[in-house]
């Protein structure tokens, strides 16, 4: 008997120890989401916790805020994340590798921002923060060179699948199944309405009518549902341009049509930023973050893109071996002017995703004539504007990453600002 009741004790103990332990697990599984969310506990480990993972900047010296954007590019033998191999997302273009180009050096590089280590983008940490979200990428052929990146450098974890609504490659929607989360690419190289006037033109590249102070609305209208939208122009701003506003014609660049006032390239720049962040300022429902990625400089050496310039350097610039100059600096100065006066109105989230200096500095990373094989008969100029994949611009997702940490950061913060608000 006094052997059958210990048995018993024994039972009851047991009984209660896994009960404890089932109530333990429902409590963390319901607290703590994102460890029941991740592909795998045990990658889950290997990686910081996206919920702290803004704390991952290490500051260096007696700096209390660092910033990511200025700084040099140093050794990462840890790089590629990624072959032409192993994604392919890769534009052909873009395809450095797989057509040839010799050398692999560029490759291995990151950003280090001075006064703090800027971590490489964790593609698990990535996804469980982009969960349930949506990511808009609005602008021209860089802009979808950026989202191919970001494909190819989560596609450790996950590929997307195809959702696009169209088959039209100027509007693509990519969706990862098991995050909820969606890239979407729109392409609107003016970012305002814009039309092609004459298919030549005298620059035999096209000319185009751009309506400076009218909404692109294939884009404007579309962005209501996304939870950031990443907006870039520039490169197209080189093209032969006829400039409307008020619906009547204020003057062109470089049209060579008589009695037509020849403007400055910066006088359209200007203001389609204007407009484009007009738009966004006036869509009511959209309640999203707003991410101007700054301009990113071509490197053309001994001739511009159509007169037969290149860029063959096999190395990244120090910061002090070239300045931002010309028309990069009046770029960069109106994205900054406009991007300032758009936060000052104070309706939508702007933040800067300030790429410039750090692309600056990478005469090496761009596809040059490594975009097609060399027997073939096609009309490419060497391309001094795009980026190598995998290559530099990779390091965006490191930027990008970053200040989504911050902006859950600020939301957790707002959220629990309002809670004890309501609380007293």
């Amino acid at each position: 008997m006094e052997l059958t009741a210990k048995n018993n004790k024994k039972i009851r103990n047991a009984v209660i120890l896994v009960g404890t332990a089932l109530i333990l697990i429902t409590v963390i599984r319901l607290n703590y989401p994102l460890l029941q969310q991740s592909p795998s506990l045990s990658s889950y480990k290997e990686y910081s916790s996206a919920v702290h993972a803004g704390r991952d900047i290490k500051l260096t010296g007696n700096q209390e805020e660092c910033d990511i954007f200025t700084g040099e590019w140093v050794r990462n033998t840890d790089a590629p994340y990624y072959t032409n191999k192993t994604c392919w997302a890769i534009h052909e273009h873009q395809n450095c590798m797989k057509y040839g180009r010799p050398d692999s050096d560029f490759l291995k590089w990151k950003w280090k921002p001075d006064g703090c280590e800027l971590p490489v983008m964790n593609p698990y940490q990535f996804l469980d923060m982009a969960r349930d979200k949506t990511i808009a990428f609005v602008g021209d052929s860089v802009g979808r060179n950026q989202m191919q990146s970001m494909i190819c450098l989560l596609s450790r974890v996950e590929y997307p699948i195809d959702v696009s609504p169209t088959t039209d490659e100027h509007f693509k929607r990519w969706t990862y199944v098991n995050y909820n989360f969606t890239l979407a690419y729109f392409w609107t190289p003016f970012l305002v309405r814009s039309d092609e006037r004459d298919s030549d033109g005298p620059t035999h590249t096209g000319t185009f009518n751009l309506y400076l102070d009218e909404f692109d609305e294939s884009w404007t209208s579309e962005i209501d549902e996304f939870d950031y939208v990443i907006l870039n122009a520039g490169h197209w701003f080189t093209r032969t341009a006829v400039y409307y506003e008020n619906r009547r014609i204020v003057g062109c660049r470089f049209c060579q049509i008589p009695n037509i006032t020849d403007l400055p390239m910066t006088y359209g720049y200007r203001r389609v930023f204007r407009t484009a962040l007009r738009a966004i300022n006036g869509r009511k429902n959209f309640n999203g973050v707003v991410f101007l990625r700054t301009f990113a400089p071509s490197h053309f050496e001994n001739g511009m893109w159509n007169e037969g310039g290149n860029c063959l350097r096999r190395r990244p610039y120090r910061s002090n071996e070239t300045i931002l100059e010309g028309l990069n600096l009046d770029f960069y100065m109106i994205q900054l002017e406009e991007f300032r006066a758009a936060q000052r109105e104070g309706k939508k989230k702007f933040r800067l995703l300030d790429t410039t200096q750090a692309m600056l500095l990478r005469p090496d990373g761009h596809p040059s004539r490594y975009g097609h094989r060399p027997e073939e008969k096609v009309t490419l100029y060497n391309d001094c504007v795009h980026w190598c994949l995998p290559g530099p611009i990779d390091s965006w997702a490191d930027f990008l990453a970053h200040m989504l940490k911050t902006e859950a950061r600020k939301t957790s913060a707002e959220r629990l600002f309002q809670r004890q608000k309501k609380m007293h």
